[in-house]
């Protein structure tokens, strides 16, 4: 079995996973909001939230990260001097940073403090669609 072909495989798959979670959680605090008055629906969204961030978007950001840094080792750390692996990697730590940041609101809902609005959400969800669109074409084309 070839080293570098599976952990790209596990890569992929953990960013698949990732990325789902990413789209998803705000959509769910769209429906939170929308609901906030109704504390029975906002319990159930609660505990999906905290499940979906927890038991899917954690560890797929967490393998994402282990399985990137093995795939940059299998081909050697010299690439970290690469323009695209340079730009792919802030890319992908600003997708931390919105990952951490879902983080911090799921812990505001927990504790009915949410101050955004469900259109915040609507439109704070575009940001992983275009930090994957920009990622894939850099991995994809290595333009620079």
């Amino acid at each position: 079995m070839n080293f570098y072909l599976t952990f790209k495989a596990l890569h992929l798959i953990a960013v698949i996973s990732w990325m789902a979670g990413l789209l998803y959680l705000p959509r769910i605090f769209v429906y939170h909001t929308e609901n906030k008055d109704e504390k029975q629906i906002g319990d159930v969204f609660k505990v999906m939230e905290f499940k979906l961030y927890n038991y899917i978007m954690m560890p797929a950001m967490i393998l994402s990260w282990v399985f990137g840094l093995i795939l940059i080792g299998s081909i050697g750390f010299e690439q970290l001097h690469s323009t695209w692996l340079i730009i792919k990697l802030i890319l992908v730590v600003v997708l931390t940073i919105y990952h951490f940041f879902l983080g911090k609101c799921l812990s505001k809902f927990k504790n009915d403090e949410n101050k955004y609005s469900s259109r915040f959400f609507r439109i704070f969800n575009e940001i992983p669609t275009i930090l994957l669109i920009l990622i894939v074409f850099i991995v994809v084309f290595k333009p620079l």
